[in-house]
C-alpha cells in the first residue's frame, strides 16, 4: 500500500495466497505506519479481498473511507502497478527466492528501505518518497 502523495510504501504483506488476511495485514501496517489517521481514503481495484466483509469492517474500525475502481479502469491503480513493476525488474532475483523467509526479508529491504529512502520519483521532482515528505514538512513548518 502506498501513499499517493509521495509514493511512499506504508504497508505491505506477503503470502502464498492473495486473500483477505493478506490485505488486512498490509492495511494494519499502513495504519500504524501513518500514526492511526482518521478520515483518509483507501483506493483499490474490485478484487474480492478488498470487497470482503472482514476487510470492509477493518476499514470501518479504522475510520478509513473505501474507494474502488470501476471495472476496466486499470489506470486508477497505475501507481501501485508501477511499484510492482519496479520491484520485479529492479530487485527480485531472476531465479526467485529459495524460501518465503528469504523473500520477505529481501522484499522488505526494497520496499521499506531502498524504495522509500533512496529511489527517486519523477512525480516527486526526482526526490525519494521520504525526501518528498520531509520537504513538504519543512515548507509547512511541521517538525
Amino acid at each position: 500500500m502506498i501513499d499517493l502523495f509521495s509514493r511512499r510504501v506504508v504497508g505491505w504483506s506477503l503470502s502464498d495466497h492473495p486473500d483477505t488476511d493478506l490485505v488486512m495485514k498490509a492495511l494494519e501496517m499502513a495504519y500504524e505506519q501513518r500514526g492511526q489517521p482518521k478520515g483518509v481514503m483507501f483506493h483499490s481495484d474490485q478484487r474480492s479481498q478488498y470487497a470482503s466483509l472482514r476487510f470492509r469492517q477493518l476499514l470501518w474500525r479504522f475510520q478509513i473511507k473505501q474507494s474502488m475502481s470501476r471495472r476496466g479502469n486499470c489506470w486508477d491503480n497505475a501507481p501501485m502497478e508501477r511499484l510492482f513493476r519496479s520491484l520485479k525488474t529492479e530487485w527480485i532475483p531472476k531465479l526467485g527466492y529459495s524460501n518465503m523467509a528469504e523473500a520477505k526479508k529481501d522484499i522488505s529491504e526494497y520496499l521499506m528501505d531502498y524504495y522509500n529512502d533512496y529511489r527517486p520519483h519523477t512525480k516527486n521532482g526526482g526526490l525519494s518518497p521520504i525526501a518528498a515528505e520531509e520537504k513538504l514538512n519543512l515548507l509547512s513548518g511541521i517538525s
